[in-house]
């Protein structure tokens, strides 16, 4: 696999090289469920599918490193197996979803007020710039960051910064037991019942 995804990064990058010398826009694509946000997909269609794979997971640590272009839920589901969870509870939008498109939309779940967002669980990235330069932000732990935290702005950033090809991201142990539950009232009656959860 990692040679697989070694050769992939090589033909992205030459594709974003060719991509700078002939004046190309190029979209980047991983499992396509994101296209309804931002502005209408244009350019070449350049895909990171191929660059996939957990690189380094140590569940101890509670951090893992994997390839932009593996399914998001592949990654869950390694990380269920080991009672751990995505923090963010990132929505996927089909089955197609990867995890580099997830951070690359910043997208988060319901658990966002209480955990945090996307951003605040990005530890580092490898990616591709404009130029298809690979470079590398961050690192595996909490605390590495000096100077500008360009790992965290990649998140959101819908491909405009770089092409993302590996995010080391930090997890939490699934809780026990998830509850949920639903109420029928006004906006106005809910904002209070929302605001009071909060505190």
């Amino acid at each position: 696999m990692p040679h697989d995804s070694d050769s992939a990064v090589a033909i992205v990058q030459e594709q974003v090289q060719r991509a700078v010398r002939e004046r190309e826009p190029l979209c980047v694509t991983g499992g396509g469920t994101k296209r309804f946000l931002g502005r209408k997909p244009r350019g070449t269609p350049c895909s990171v599918r191929g660059i996939e794979g957990i690189v380094h997971y140590e569940p101890t640590e509670l951090v893992v490193s994997v390839r932009a272009g593996t399914p998001l839920k592949d990654l869950q589901d390694t990380l269920s197996a080991s009672g751990q969870m995505l923090p963010f509870e990132p929505p996927a939008f089909g089955e197609e979803a990867t995890i580099g498109g997830t951070i690359a939309s910043g997208l988060s779940g319901p658990s966002r007020p209480y955990r945090g967002a996307a951003r605040d669980f990005v530890l580092g990235v490898r990616c591709l710039n404009g130029k298809g330069d690979v470079l590398r932000f961050g690192g595996e732990v909490m605390k590495n960051v000096a100077g500008y935290d360009v790992a965290r702005l990649m998140t959101g950033s819908m491909g405009t910064l770089g092409i993302l090809t590996e995010v080391s991201l930090k997890v939490l142990p699934s809780p026990a037991c998830i509850e949920t539950r639903t109420y029928e009232m006004r906006s106005d009656a809910a904002f209070g019942v929302m605001t009071s959860l909060l505190s």
